[in-house]
């Protein structure tokens, strides 16, 4: 929930910051929350006129020494409890587990003049969770982003879309467009950081992005997260205004030497091309994404592709202001077993509850159809429902799940759906700082899943609390 939170809040801010720039109007609001916290910028709150005496203020601009040096620090904490009930799909050792998940992120901005320095270590543990806890639900205490950067170009380093360069080395999370291929994996207790070097080129109304990193893979223990020994990624991100909203043009790079397709093991050495426009007309949103894939694997070629559309209306006037969105989604799938060629789309480094709170099935191989209605209940209050539809893109291939593990081979399988979901969430703001949530899913399999293997349906409670400044 509240990773959609964000990510809803920021489309907005980047709207009204658009309309105020277009009307000379020079007000300034506080930055909105985000979830890796570094793009967040307070500097301006070095004037005593931007302030309005919340008391998170005290944090966010802390004066070092008279050349205009300045601490910013932040905490999340949070507490997620999830109930499975019949979670036969990846055939798990419990599938009525439940477990409680805890972390705390508190971080560190330092800056001084051109160079800065970031530092935000994480604590998280998992109670209950069955048969042992895994990378993604417990590191312990652990370093989750710290990096150094330095900017080159204008001496005005406080404005994160001024012309210049920004040099940046160490561990951090990434989070480019809709995260379909790259992403900070959120939901999860355990969020993925990556190790390696970055440049951020700030044009008059555009940005590029050029990387070369390796994911972090966590650790059973406290202070052993370290760089993957087989995954690296690296390529360039540029996003731009493009008509009545944004256009991302990106290439990325990608390599597994132990990667795993079709009962093969092997090297795979994968580049994506990919395409991205989104933007607003009145009550009118929409995201569309296209993305083709081309390489090696072992002695196989690449050829993968998926196209995702997503189209929305707000109803500010009506009760409850609610916001209808339909998504479509098409993702390839690996067409003949055996031809010396790979079609199934590898989504790298996806955000984690890819469709839902409740994601049994993850962005390969697959059609899948996701109507969603959010409503404005009032006093902090907001609600959504939502339903999906999952089909297999191609006959010869199975279903896989948010990482890319094959969790049902298609064997002798004849059936296209896989099945069909629904999900309700309710959450309350309860606090600027505070919010409670709480959903309830529910996957029913279909014809592949019950041709293939366990086919219950699959339920999942979550409850959530989470302190963010």
């Amino acid at each position: 929930m509240l990773e959609l939170a964000v990510l809803l809040a920021a489309a907005a801010a980047q709207v009204d910051a658009g309309a105020a720039g277009q009307s000379g109007t020079e007000a300034w609001q506080a930055p909105t929350l985000t979830i890796v916290r570094y793009d967040e910028h307070w500097d301006r709150l070095a004037a005593p006129e931007a302030r309005d005496d919340h008391w998170t203020e005290r944090f966010k601009y802390i004066p070092i020494g008279d050349d205009g040096a300045y601490l910013t620090t932040g905490l999340e904490l949070r507490a997620r409890r999830e109930a499975y009930r019949d979670n036969l799909l990846g055939n798990v050792a419990a599938p009525d587990d439940a477990y409680v998940w805890l972390r705390a992120l508190p971080y560190a901005d330092l800056h001084v003049g051109r160079v800065r320095g970031f530092v935000q270590p994480i604590a998280a543990y998992a109670i209950g969770v069955a048969p042992a806890a895994g990378p993604i639900d417990q590191t312990r205490v652990d370093l989750l982003q710290g990096f150094a950067d330095v900017r080159l170009g204008p001496a005005e380093t406080g404005a994160s879309d001024a012309p210049g360069v920004t040099l940046r080395a160490g561990r951090q999370m990434l989070s480019f467009g809709s995260e379909r291929l790259i992403g900070t994996r959120y939901g999860p207790n355990v969020p993925l950081a990556f190790d390696g070097g970055r440049a951020i080129v700030s044009l008059p109304g555009a940005r590029i992005d050029l990387l070369a990193v390796r994911p972090v893979q966590p650790g059973s223990h406290s202070f052993d997260d370290r760089s993957s020994a087989t995954k690296s990624l690296w390529g360039a991100y540029a996003t731009m205004p493009w008509g009545k909203g944004g256009l991302d043009l990106y290439y990325l790079g990608y390599r597994n030497r132990l990667a795993r397709f079709g009962g093969i093991t092997g090297a795979e050495r994968r580049h994506s091309l990919g395409v991205r426009h989104y933007g607003a007309v009145g009550t009118w949103h929409w995201n569309v994404e296209g993305v083709v894939q081309f390489g090696r694997f072992a002695d196989q070629s690449i050829r993968a592709w998926t196209v995702a559309t997503e189209l929305g209306h707000r109803f500010p006037a009506a009760p409850l202001s609610p916001d209808l969105v339909l998504r479509f989604n098409m993702v390839s799938g690996d067409a003949h077993a055996g031809d010396a060629r790979l079609g199934t789309f590898n989504a790298l480094f996806p955000k984690g509850k890819y469709f839902g709170e409740l994601s049994p099935i993850g962005p390969s191989n697959i059609v899948n159809v996701n109507p969603r209605a959010s409503f404005v209940l009032g006093g902090g209050v907001s609600a959504s429902v939502a339903a999906m539809a999952y089909w297999r893109q191609s006959r010869g291939d199975g279903v896989y799940d948010i990482p890319g593990n094959l969790i049902r081979a298609p064997g002798a399988a004849t059936a296209r759906f896989i099945g069909k979901q629904a999900e309700v969430a309710l959450a309350w703001q309860a606090t600027p700082e505070l919010e409670l949530s709480t959903s309830l899913s529910a996957f029913v399999p279909g014809g592949f899943l019950r041709q293939t293997g366990p086919a219950r349906t699959t339920g999942l409670w979550g409850l959530e609390a989470n302190f963010r400044f």
